[in-house]
C-alpha cells in the first residue's frame, strides 16, 4: 500500500527519509553527497513521484522506493492483472 509522504508528520517523514539514505547499500554512485543532501534528494523524489513510500502489511514495514520498483513489485504479487 503507497503511503501519500504528505500524509506523514514532518519528523516522522525525515526519520524515515533519513533511515532510508543512511542504510548500507543506498548507492549514489562516485560522488560523496552529505546526509542532508541525500535526504533533500529523497524528499524531491518523493514530490516529483518517482518514489513512493510502501507500507507492507504483510512484513509490517516501511519503505521507499522508486515508481519502477513498485509497479514490478505489484506486477509479481498479482501477475493475473498484467
Amino acid at each position: 500500500m503507497i503511503i501519500p509522504y504528505q500524509q506523514l508528520d514532518t519528523k516522522t517523514l525525515n526519520n524515515l527519509i533519513e533511515h532510508y539514505v543512511l542504510r548500507e547499500g543506498t548507492d549514489y554512485g562516485d560522488q560523496e553527497f552529505s546526509t542532508e543532501a541525500k535526504v533533500e534528494h529523497v524528499k524531491a523524489q518523493l514530490k516529483s513521484g518517482e518514489a513512493v513510500i510502501v507500507f507492507s502489511q504483510l512484513h509490517e514495514s516501511v519503505n521507499i522506493v522508486s515508481k519502477a520498483q513498485f509497479q514490478a513489485m505489484q506486477s509479481e504479487e498479482y501477475p493475473q492483472y498484467e
